[in-house]
């Protein structure tokens, strides 16, 4: 590990201060990416500006039509909390199929969508329920904010403050988990929004996260979902790009059959 200072921030705008007071610098939440990554040498930082008590980032709360949760909320307590529960169970239920027990007790909403990796499970959320990124400094919808494999629309200073997700009118996630990391091989989110649109969002199969815009149309129309044809899919050690196609189909279908018996 290269040698770096540690910076406990006191509040959301002495951390934004910190972060362009040191262009190298990366803010820190759980960690559960950033931290291997400069164990291994991976990644190299001058500051390490440490989120994980900012209030500003903590809270779930219901605001209408929609529900804001905290960026500092850590996954086991999105999966745990009795309103994320009966308000969007569907996101409940992905928080509790990220990674094993100790990184749904360390890592945070704010860091797995600043992150982007593109077998995470919450960008296929964001996606499907028309989610809007809230930072320090604007908001930026979902659509918008992811642009490839770990790469968003976040500036070097921006902090993720929370996440805006839309109520839908109901929602099911379908993962294939990979045996070893519990990162998704292939996860399919589907939601039938409010006002009667279908989406559904792919993540683990491609460099990013992406709308099925086929099975979309054809869920609506409640007619069969043909394979899926990608011309990004993932072929590599852990599955090829014709397994990884069936295992989206499979996800979108064990989805489907989520909604016979739940509502989100």
């Amino acid at each position: 590990m290269h040698a770096f200072e540690y910076l406990r921030a006191g509040g959301l705008k002495q951390a934004g201060d910190w972060l362009r007071q040191h262009p190298e610098s990366r803010p820190l939440s759980g960690g559960m990416t950033l931290v291997p990554s400069l164990k291994h040498r991976l990644a190299q930082v001058s500051h390490l500006v440490d989120l994980s008590r900012l209030g500003e980032l903590r809270g779930i709360e219901r605001q209408g039509s929609s529900l804001r949760i905290g960026a500092g909320m850590r996954h086991e307590e999105v999966a745990s909390d009795p309103q994320v529960q009966s308000t969007l169970p569907a996101l409940a239920h992905l928080a509790g199929l990220i990674g094993d027990p100790q990184v749904r007790a360390r890592g945070t909403l704010g860091g797995s969508v600043a992150n982007n990796d593109p077998a995470a499970d919450y960008p296929a959320a964001l996606l499907a329920l028309d989610a809007v990124v809230i930072t320090d400094q604007r908001e930026i919808a979902a659509a918008d904010f992811f642009l490839g494999m770990f790469s968003t629309a976040l500036q070097p200073d921006e902090l993720i403050v929370a996440v805006r997700f839309q109520v839908p009118r109901r929602a099911a996630y379908a993962k294939f988990r990979h045996p070893a990391s519990g990162y998704a091989m292939a996860g399919v989110f589907i939601a039938e929004l409010a006002d009667g649109q279908h989406r559904v969002a792919v993540t683990g199969a491609t460099d990013g996260v992406f709308r099925w815009a086929e099975a979309e149309q054809a869920w609506g129309r409640g007619q069969a979902v043909g394979p899926l044809h990608h011309d990004g899919l993932l072929d590599d050690i852990h599955a090829p790009a014709r397994y990884r196609a069936h295992l989206v189909a499979l996800m979108f279908k064990q989805a489907l059959d989520q909604l016979d018996t739940a509502k989100g």
